[in-house]
């Protein structure tokens, strides 16, 4: 369930997209807090400060940064910057431990921590990320938006548990793969919102709903990589299909595709999906149900939802523009 590829199609597809949008003050915040970013990870020792670089380097869109300054408004304050800042490195710390769990060779094209350096070297950075991010937010020098944070990685590691419980599992419901979905990646992106608002224009009074939207997209974004894993052509999701499968990962294309085709309902992933032409095998038979049309309503729902709760707090138009760009832009993206 981690994000590495989307397809090609309309709207958002990349943060360039959302400059052009947002304007001069929202490409000027995101510089600073990449400046910020290179800084921190520079900080630690020679050998961290590598690996720590090099998950950096890695990239992805920086959406989460970029929610919290466009939940912000017009605000521009250092305190804002930080808050970014330690939004992606707790990203950054997921996708570094994730890789350990997982003993992925790559991402985005390029070598793993846990590749390059090792499970010990991995494991530390991951966790210097995870204590940098809270040492980051605590400069801005609110108690609230450092238990936002603080919650949103409490709920991360949750969902890892989770995870790891459900693996090659033929009994998981949608229901708890969403509670999956909302602990482990959807309570960052409400965690993102949630600091925009308190540091920013909107104000405390606004974080509930403006949570609530982040919580929904991160639903979105996170039922789409999943249909992706299986339908996503290589070239462009730069892994192989069916990856996720093969890790034992059940996801809700596998589980709608159980409740409508028998064979799949008796199928063991751990022992019948072993290898890559396998799991691409078992892509090809849950295309083949039409289950991946149905994810993918499941997913726009939560999009829609997303901006329904945009509904529950006063906004400037162009705000409000921006913030349903992002919600339409995480099923059209690549990541």
């Amino acid at each position: 369930m981690s994000a590495r590829g989307a397809p090609p199609g309309g709207g958002l597809t990349n943060v360039a997209d959302l400059l052009a949008a947002g304007g001069p003050r929202l490409a000027a915040l995101l510089e600073r807090s990449e400046a910020r970013l290179t800084e921190v990870a520079a900080g630690h020792g020679d050998r961290l400060a590598e690996h720590a670089a090099g998950t950096l380097a890695a990239g992805g869109k920086r959406l989460r940064p970029t929610l919290v300054f466009i939940v912000a408004g017009e605000s521009v304050s250092t305190e804002l910057v930080e808050a970014a800042v330690a939004v992606e490195l707790l990203h950054m710390a997921t996708l570094v431990h994730d890789d350990v769990l997982d003993r992925a060779a790559l991402r985005r094209g390029r070598p793993t921590v846990y590749a390059s350096g090792g499970r010990s070297a991995a494991t530390a950075t991951g966790d210097l990320l995870f204590s940098r991010a809270f040492a980051v937010l605590a400069g801005a020098g609110s108690a609230v938006a450092v238990r936002a944070l603080s919650d949103a990685s409490s709920a991360l590691a949750r969902g890892e548990l989770m995870q790891r419980e459900d693996a090659w599992s033929s009994v998981v419901t949608a229901e708890r793969y969403l509670e999956r979905c909302r602990l482990k990646t959807a309570r960052l992106f409400e965690a993102a919102c949630r600091l925009g608002a308190l540091l920013g224009d909107p104000g405390a009074g606004a974080a509930d709903a403006l949570g609530a939207y982040g919580d929904r997209i991160g639903l979105a974004f996170q039922i789409f990589d999943d249909v992706l894993d299986v339908s996503g052509p290589q070239e462009r999701t730069g892994k192989e299909r069916g990856t996720d499968l093969l890790d034992g990962t059940v996801t809700l294309p596998l589980i709608l595709a159980r409740e409508r085709d028998p064979r799949l309902r008796d199928l063991d992933l751990r022992s019948e999906v072993t290898d890559a032409a396998q799991a691409i095998a078992l892509c090809d038979e849950i295309g083949a149900t039409g289950v991946l049309d149905d994810a993918r309503e499941a997913a726009l729902r939560h999009v829609a939802g997303a901006k329904a709760e945009l509904d529950r707090v006063e906004l400037p138009s162009e705000q409000r523009a921006l913030l349903e760009l992002v919600a339409d832009g995480v099923v059209e993206r690549y990541a």
